[in-house]
């Protein structure tokens, strides 16, 4: 029974993390390319250091509505400094596959520079997501969730 306890629970919070996820999703890809538009560049540290920019707002505001929303915990310092490793971790596997995927396009494609930028900022936002997904629910807010197993 608790088994299937879990994995109700946990299909829910996925469900509440996605919808987050997809609202801090239009967040990050909007302000990277606010940002873009105004300065747009093709240099690597610029383009790593707006892509950081645009995940920090997403990732604060997505610890947010995930600790209010989707696992309704009171929030602590200590809660908080792991949720900021993660969130680092997961900034780096954003800006690897970001900054990586854009190298493959530039070696690779002749799609419009807006549309390579757009495709690899989605995939990096996937990845990083799923795996902040992962970090938040078995490190951030583990506390929460093994209370659900009781």
């Amino acid at each position: 029974m608790k088994f299937l306890k879990r994995y109700k629970n946990g299909f829910i919070e996925f469900g509440k993390y996605s919808v987050i996820g997809i609202v801090c999703a239009v967040l990050d890809i909007g302000i990277l390319n606010g940002i873009l538009y105004f300065y747009p560049t093709n240099d690597t540290v610029l383009l790593t250091t707006y892509n950081s920019l645009s995940y920090m707002v997403a990732i604060l505001n997505s610890y947010y509505w995930n600790s209010k929303y989707t696992f309704k915990i009171k929030k602590s310092k200590k809660q908080f400094a792991v949720f900021v490793v993660q969130a680092f971790v997961s900034l780096l596997i954003a800006n690897i596959v970001f900054i990586g995927g854009l190298r493959v396009f530039e070696l690779t494609s002749t799609l419009p520079n807006w549309l390579q930028t757009n495709i690899a900022k989605g995939l990096s936002m996937y990845l990083s997501s799923l795996a902040s997904f992962f970090f938040n629910k078995y490190f951030v807010f583990k506390n929460h969730w093994e209370r659900g197993l009781e």
